[in-house]
C-alpha cells in the first residue's frame, strides 16, 4: 500500500540539489506531488510530498546518501495526501515596509481578523543593510470579502508606516 510522506530538506545551496534528490527518489520508486523548493538567504529548502510503499525508514534510506553527501538535513514525516485539493486564490497582496521586528506578526494578524486565508507567503529584504526594506508577498483567499481586506490594509499601512498593494486574481482571466 503506498502511503504519502512530507519530505524535507534544508541546508547550503548548491547547483544540482534538486535534480540529485528527485532521481534518487525516482530510482527508488517514489511517485511525486505537490513541492515547495526555494533559495533562502543563501539555504535551499525542499517541501515535497512523496508517495511511497515502503516506512518512513525506507523512505530516509533512499534520501539519506544523498542528503549527507550535499550536506542537506533530512526530516521525513507520513502524512494525509490529498491531491487536485488546490485552493485557487482570489488576492495577491504585497506589502513595503522598514525591516523591523514584529512586521510579518502585524501585517499576518491583520489580514486574518480581515479574514483572509493564505495560502502562499514569501518575504525578501532589499534596500540596503543601513536601510534594509521588508517586502511581503501574499497570495490568499478572502474569506469575508475583498473591501474587509482593503480596510485592513488601509490601517495598517496608516499604523505601520508600509506601503500595501491589493490586487484581485480572477483566475478565469489567462
Amino acid at each position: 500500500m503506498t502511503q504519502w510522506y512530507m519530505l524535507t530538506l534544508v541546508g547550503k545551496d548548491a547547483p544540482g540539489i534538486v535534480a540529485r534528490v528527485t532521481s534518487a527518489l525516482y530510482e527508488g520508486g517514489c511517485n511525486l506531488g505537490e513541492a515547495s523548493m526555494v533559495r533562502l538567504g543563501g539555504n535551499f529548502t525542499i517541501m515535497l510530498m512523496v508517495q511511497f510503499e515502503g516506512t518512513t525508514h525506507g523512505l530516509e534510506g533512499l534520501v539519506r546518501p544523498v542528503s549527507d553527501s550535499l550536506g542537506l538535513r533530512l526530516h521525513v514525516d507520513r502524512i494525509d495526501g490529498e491531491l487536485h485539493h488546490h485552493v485557487e486564490p482570489d488576492v495577491r497582496i504585497t506589502v513595503y515596509g522598514a525591516d523591523r521586528a514584529g512586521i510579518v506578526a502585524a501585517v499576518t494578524g491583520a489580514l486574518a481578523q480581515a479574514g483572509l486565508n493564505i495560502t502562499d507567503l514569501a518575504s525578501d529584504v532589499g534596500g540596503t543593510e543601513e536601510n534594509p526594506i521588508y517586502i511581503l508577498f501574499i497570495e490568499g483567499v478572502a474569506m469575508e470579502s475583498v473591501e474587509a481586506l482593503e480596510s485592513a490594509l488601509e490601517l495598517l499601512a496608516s499604523e505601520q508606516g508600509v506601503e500595501v498593494k491589493l490586487a484581485p486574481i480572477d483566475t478565469l482571466v489567462g
